[in-house]
């Protein structure tokens, strides 16, 4: 695939991610779902269409810069993406049922402390750093990779991650 010219690998990278997300929505829905029955309360529903914004506008410039790129695959960076999913996987697996795209807290549950959160509080969106970052560089689309790693580090430093601690504060204070 290194010989590939990125402009030829971008709207196959783009399709994979496409169809990752997707099957991942499902994975979410069905957790949702469950955890709503559990009687779990949402918080942050405010900033949840950010995401629904920042990611599909993500995939639509890393295809339109990636498919104007006139350089090669850049192989270590398509590598670093690559090498990004086992570890998107592992974080999914160790959150089991709780694993989802939203901020719901299920009553009895506890915070997850295996797995990839025994070194990282937030492993997810670490993996999520990287894919931002590591998927446009690979077919030449650096502008992408920099507008959406800061546009990604914004969102969730200053908005998502405060939200989720104020949930995981407000819910650990009220049990017994």
């Amino acid at each position: 695939m290194s010989g590939w010219s990125a402009r030829r690998a971008a709207p196959w990278l783009v399709l994979s991610i496409a169809v990752q997300r997707v099957l991942e929505l499902r994975v979410a829905r069905v957790n949702e779902r469950w955890a709503r029955e559990q009687g779990a309360v949402e918080y942050g529903r405010e900033h949840y269409p950010l995401f629904f914004v920042l990611h599909p506008a993500w995939m639509l410039s890393l295809l339109l810069e990636g498919r104007a790129s006139r350089g090669r695959v850049n192989l270590p960076a398509l590598l670093l993406f690559v090498l990004a999913q086992p570890l998107r996987y592992w974080v999914i697996r160790t959150l089991g049922r709780y694993w989802n795209t939203r901020i719901l807290i299920v009553p009895g549950g506890r915070r997850v402390t295996g797995g990839p959160f025994r070194w990282l509080p937030h492993p997810n969106y670490a993996v999520v750093a990287l894919e931002l970052a590591s998927a446009p560089l690979a077919v030449g689309a650096w502008r992408t990779a920099l507008a959406f790693t800061l546009l990604n580090a914004a969102l969730l430093l200053l908005i998502r991650i405060p939200a989720e601690e104020r949930a995981l504060k407000e819910y650990a204070a009220r049990q017994p």
